[in-house]
């Protein structure tokens, strides 16, 4: 059953001030749909720290006004919701509790899932509207041979922002428009312009929206202070032949693949191959030593297919940034997987996501949980 046509029915936009978000709405509008703003509080800088930019990031007084003045603009209405301690239990105590495990989280991930569709749908539900849209760089498309709706890459690939959406379930997918699917960056702030929106030449978000002064560490011992502080503390540097060859400063601090900033001279580049939080070590290696034939996966969920019974041959990306590589990916009983990959891969980082695509559509994807020793390792 494919997604209705207009005809007055109601979508609500997830607007966070931005001009991806607003130039969604904008094209929404004009095609005809009865268009609702809505705007997420999701944290306050009083909790989160690091305020280095009064008050102008992602969930504050001026990009809440700046969605406001859009919807003002466009003559549709603008709300604001509430939804700061659902995101504290669910995205920041998990982005803490996953490093002090020695694992690095993707919170926006976390978000959109939990977050943006899951706790987002269900106030546009309350609403009576009919969808839910987002300003992603990505595309959402009935596929009759497979009976479904399918998440598939934006055409603008500098921007393609697939891979954080892997979480979204089928039936999330079918309540969802992505009005800039198509287009480039350039084309949406010539969009913006045209409609004379406030946003058009707004610049780009950080990354981590709640760590608005990119120092993720201070975050860390602001919220284990008086708690898990006692996690973060001095331990050995270590080589992966158990030499120890200086000392590290929390491992919280460290991430998969990292090489500055490790205070050791070994007379030759080394990076973080492994963390181990039990013994306090952080374990280096050459870049030979940084690569995983590798990995397991767990927490999967399947969007194009209804589930994997048999190995197949996917194009993965490991990261958000990764180019990708292709791999084999095995079923295992209790609902993860095993990934081979065709070509070694370095940095197979714990606590991130690998996504699996066949040409351009997501299969589907899953968390790390931890890098291939070897040919035989997680069957």
């Amino acid at each position: 059953m494919k997604k209705s046509k207009p005809n007055n029915l109601a979508v609500v936009v997830a607007m966070s001030g931005g001009v991806d978000s607003s130039v969604a709405a904008a094209l929404l509008v004009r095609q005809g749909y009865r268009v609702i703003g809505a705007t997420m509080k999701l944290w306050e800088f009083q909790d989160v720290g690091g305020n280095i930019r009064g008050d102008s990031a992602c969930c504050s007084v001026e990009s809440m006004n700046d969605a406001r003045t859009v919807c003002q603009t466009l003559g549709m209405p603008h709300y604001v919701f509430d939804f700061q301690q659902q995101f504290n239990e669910c995205v920041v105590s998990n982005f803490v509790s996953e490093y002090l495990r020695g694992r690095t989280p993707n919170p926006c991930v976390l978000c959109n899932t939990k977050i943006k569709w899951e706790t987002l749908l269900k106030k546009t539900e309350e609403l009576g509207a009919d969808f839910i849209a987002t300003g992603h760089y990505a595309r959402i498309e009935y596929h009759s041979g497979r009976k479904r709706y399918i998440l598939r890459k934006g055409l603008y690939r500098e921007k393609d922002q697939s891979y954080a959406l892997w979480g979204l379930t089928r039936e999330s997918l079918q309540k969802t428009l992505f009005p800039l699917g198509e287009l480039t960056k350039t084309e949406v702030r010539k969009i913006a312009g045209e409609f004379g929106l406030k946003t058009a030449a707004k610049g780009e978000s950080q990354d981590i929206c709640f760590v608005p002064d990119n120092d993720y560490r201070r975050l860390i011992r602001e919220r284990t202070a008086g708690k898990n502080e006692r996690l973060i503390r001095d331990g050995e540097i270590v080589t992966t032949t158990g030499t120890v060859v200086g000392r590290h400063h929390g491992y919280p601090n460290y991430t998969i693949g990292q090489r500055k900033g490790l205070g050791v001279a070994m007379g030759k580049p080394v990076y973080v191959v492994d963390i181990r939080p039990e013994e306090n070590q952080i374990i280096i290696g050459g870049k030979e030593e940084l690569s995983g034939s590798g990995l397991i996966a767990d927490q999967v969920n399947w969007i194009a297919i209804e589930t994997l019974p048999v190995p197949a041959r996917y194009f993965v990306k490991i990261r958000y940034r990764d180019r990708g590589s292709f791999a084999q990916v095995f079923p295992r009983e209790d609902g993860s997987v095993r990934v081979k990959f065709e070509i070694p891969q370095a940095a197979v980082t714990p606590g991130q996501s690998v996504v699996f695509y066949d040409d351009d559509i997501v299969v589907g994807g899953g968390i790390i949980q931890r890098k291939m020793r070897d040919e035989s390792d997680g069957i």
